[in-house]
């Protein structure tokens, strides 16, 4: 990842605290450690289970029955608590909590909360669709989050982002340069392979939530907020 968000400078101006944001971000770490406690978590039937399997949601395909924890349905929502690995829970957890406190300042504790999981829902559906037949096994909250990233790119473009720049040199860029590459490197990614999970990332689902979140911040969020204001200085 060339660009690492380390904070912005945008207060929150209509609720206090972003409660949901971090209680989405204590989830996921909770999820985790559940995970961590099964011996060989990869292969417990309790999380393989909560996985998104494209061709188990379409019908192609069947989980053996001591691995159906809950509906195919119903994985495109626990498929976003889980996660592959430290690395892959800090950096989704780090984005949520630079850009989503802002976003949920723009709707609602609620409404936020019924946002995240849309876009959730969004990218499992668009990751699915790219790849119907796959039995790969697809966990994290990326897609979510790209939701988040796309509504605050539609709310606050101009906003300063404090990043690293390939791991060790801090600069503040504005928020449409940070997001606006971090989807256009999705979006080459998911092009330039014929596998859109390749390497283990599910690129689809990240486009699918970042366009779930553009669009789904124009009505979600609170009638007085603006799009596309940016920091007015």
């Amino acid at each position: 990842m060339p660009i690492l968000p380390l904070h912005d400078s945008n207060p929150l101006r209509i609720i206090p605290f972003q409660a949901v944001t971090v209680g989405l971000i204590a989830a996921c770490a909770l999820a985790f450690f559940w995970q961590l406690s099964f011996a060989d978590w990869r292969e417990a039937p309790a999380v393989v289970g909560l996985a998104l399997y494209p061709a188990t949601l379409f019908g192609l395909a069947e989980l053996p029955p001591a691995y159906v924890t809950v509906s195919a349905e119903l994985t495109l929502v626990t498929s976003t608590f889980l996660h592959g690995g430290w690395m892959h829970l800090i950096g989704n957890m780090l984005y949520l909590w630079v850009f989503g406190d802002n976003v949920e300042d723009s709707m609602g504790h609620l409404r936020f909360l019924v946002f995240y999981l849309l876009c959730g829902i969004a990218a499992g559906l668009a990751h699915a669709a790219v790849q119907p037949a796959s039995e790969v096994p697809t966990i994290g909250a990326s897609g979510a989050v790209s939701g988040v990233l796309g509504a605050y790119l539609i709310l606050h473009p101009k906003v300063r982002v404090l990043v690293l720049v390939l791991k060790r040199i801090p600069i503040r860029l504005p928020a449409y340069f940070v997001l606006g590459g971090w989807i256009a490197l999705q979006v080459f990614n998911a092009l330039a392979t014929d596998d859109s999970s390749a390497g283990g990332v599910a690129w689809w689902a990240h486009i699918g939530g970042f366009v779930a979140g553009m669009v789904l911040i124009v009505p979600f969020r609170y009638k007085h907020v603006p799009l596309f204001d940016g920091m007015r200085r």
